[in-house]
């Protein structure tokens, strides 16, 4: 059984609900856990059950932007591109982020965020700065893409905590110079907070906001 978690996403200046992030879970001896491939659910499902999600939410969605991953061999199936459209023409005016988890070729994100941006469907890169997608890797896609998603827990988790106001410096200054949004994860106290205000990162995920949770309807929810 396979469901979408939502994750809140905070504008911390405006004191609201920016959007979420939704995050696909699988339950096997009545636990949730991380799917062993996230390609396991075909596109077209995976694309069903988060618009399950959104209805589940109803309101809270409304005019918020919902963030949604690709990895590299999703991004590069010839349904997917067709499947986000339908999803976001059904779950209007709700908005669409589609968060890259790896980096695709110059030629492809050009292609891609040329049809997303015809559909008012935002593209972004996830985890910039960390694992495969270092700014070598990403540089060249800037200029096509609306956001950026920083993500301090995974300098955490590989022991570099030290070097966190520097990644921040360094990928605030990239976001003004293309003109991008920036989201940052891994906000978990007060003082991540204040690190977020320090570079003007203003959308804020984690956490101190809340863990990623199972969205059950309400009885009087409609279908």
């Amino acid at each position: 059984m396979y469901r979408f978690f939502a994750q809140p996403q905070v504008d911390y200046k405006g004191n609201s609900i920016y959007g979420y992030e939704v995050l696909l879970r699988q339950k096997s001896d009545n636990t949730w856990h991380l799917p062993k491939s996230f390609n396991e659910v075909n596109i077209n499902e995976q694309t069903k059950l988060v618009e399950d999600l959104i209805d589940t939410l109803e309101t809270r969605v409304k005019n918020k932007i919902v963030a949604f991953n690709l990895n590299l061999e999703q991004f590069r199936n010839p349904i997917t591109l067709g499947a986000i459209i339908k999803l976001k023409k059904r779950i209007d005016p709700a908005g669409l982020m589609v968060e890259l988890t790896e980096a695709p070729t110059l030629a492809e994100v050009k292609e891609f965020s040329l049809f997303l941006h015809q559909y008012q469907i935002s593209l972004g890169i996830d985890d910039v700065g960390t694992g495969s997608n270092t700014f070598e890797n990403v540089e060249l896609l800037l200029p096509y893409v609306d956001e950026i998603k920083l993500a301090m827990q995974n300098l955490r988790e590989a022991g570099h905590s030290t070097e966190i106001p520097d990644y921040l410096a360094f990928w605030s200054k990239q976001a003004q110079e293309y003109h991008l949004s920036v989201v940052l994860e891994g906000i978990e106290d007060k003082s991540d907070q204040a690190l977020a205000e320090l570079y003007g990162i203003n959308i804020h995920q984690g956490y101190f906001y809340g863990k990623p949770s199972l969205v059950e309807r309400t009885p009087c929810s409609k279908k």
